[in-house]
């Protein structure tokens, strides 16, 4: 079942009364053809942390349970179903930003507001596909986009304070003289080595962590591989959550609950409890069999990041790549080159063949 209708708000030139849009790079709405600014109001509100002690208190629903909302187009009055937060309208392209706070999802928080523009995400590309090792010669030709959308991604962040104690074990290294022969021109030689072994102690205690924004996606629209690509992201330059910062993008309603982003935040965490383990420990080696963490202070936020959806042609087929549009990293798909990589494989056989060659000839 659908929402009420969600009627967005007039994105008119107050210029020339054509659509605007959010400026890549600015803290504006900006008119494609007058060149009409406008400021985005309260641009800079601070960002807040909630507590996560508070969220089952909150009046929502699970995101499984709750339909899309229906559009209300100011410009042409279509009406569009949707899950988006944003998009463009399918008959006039006139933008569409829902009342994040109206319904019964967590509203975003923070939106880290697109950098990158079309003509920089054209750069990216183009120096994505020179830098590609086995590549085709022709994929250096490619700097053109077939298709490209401009994307907010939803991310939860969570903060915690960890206490973790641990058991496990301390390896030190010491060396034992072994006596080995060798036959040298038929004769047999006497030789002496140092040969290293590892003695290992019992080891316990406790670390502390603090930590901070740990990211984890809240879409399953793209693979979470996929998207941990384009970190790191400067979330100090978060600005406040507003709606004008969407407008002309599209935004995705976020479909993984925070009790399954605490989950896998903590497994992110686990790895760093785990070196800051080893680093406590000590020693040569290190030994890690049980860790017990305790979390306090959990806080959380929603962030949409920006994300440029792209994809180019090379060869008759269609490659899909994403490209942070704040920072222009790229990741994606790419073509290999056969003949590159046989001439590789060949080379280096060649030359271990030198190399074993030269060693007989010794």
């Amino acid at each position: 079942m659908s929402d009420t209708a969600v009627s967005p708000p007039s994105y008119q030139c107050g210029g020339c009364g054509a659509r605007v849009e959010f400026a890549p790079g600015t803290t504006a709405l900006s008119c494609p053809y007058c060149g009409h600014r406008q400021e985005i109001a309260g641009a800079g509100r601070e960002v807040r942390e909630h507590a996560y002690a508070e969220l089952a208190s909150l009046p929502r629903k699970p995101v499984a349970s709750v339909g899309a909302h229906t559009f209300v187009c100011p410009g042409c009055g279509a009406r569009t179903e949707s899950d988006a937060l944003a998009q463009r309208c399918q008959f006039c392209a006139a933008p569409l930003v829902a009342d994040a706070g109206a319904g019964e999802l967590i509203a975003p928080e923070a939106v880290l507001p697109f950098a990158v523009d079309r003509n920089g995400v054209r750069t990216a590309l183009g120096q994505w596909c020179r830098s590609r090792w086995f590549a085709p010669g022709s994929l250096k030709k490619v700097s053109e986009a077939e298709t490209l959308k401009g994307t907010y991604l939803p991310h939860w962040t969570f903060d915690a304070r960890t206490v973790s104690d641990y058991q496990g074990q301390r390896g030190e290294y010491y060396y034992v003289t072994e006596t080995y022969t060798v036959t040298v021109d038929g004769k047999q030689e006497t030789r002496t080595r140092q040969v290293r072994h590892t003695r290992w102690h019992p080891a316990a205690g406790t670390v502390r962590r603090d930590f901070d924004d740990v990211l984890v996606p809240a879409t399953t629209h793209l693979p979470t591989e996929q998207l941990d690509k384009l970190a790191p992201w400067p979330l100090t330059e978060a600005a406040a959550y507003h709606g004008d910062y969407l407008a002309g993008y599209q935004a995705l309603r976020y479909d993984t609950e925070p009790e399954a982003g605490l989950t896998e935040a903590k497994a992110r965490m686990a790895p760093v409890i785990e070196g800051d383990c080893r680093s406590d420990i000590g020693g040569d080696e290190q030994r890690v069999s049980a860790v017990d963490t305790t979390y306090s202070d959990v806080s959380y936020k929603l962030i949409l990041l920006p994300v440029w959806i792209a994809a180019y042609l090379h060869a008759g087929r269609s490659y899909q790549v994403l490209v942070n549009a704040r920072t222009g990293e790229v990741i994606g798909e790419r073509p290999y080159s056969t003949a590159k990589i046989v001439a590789a494989v060949l080379a280096a056989l060649a030359l271990v063949a030198l190399v074993v060659a030269y060693a007989m000839s010794r």
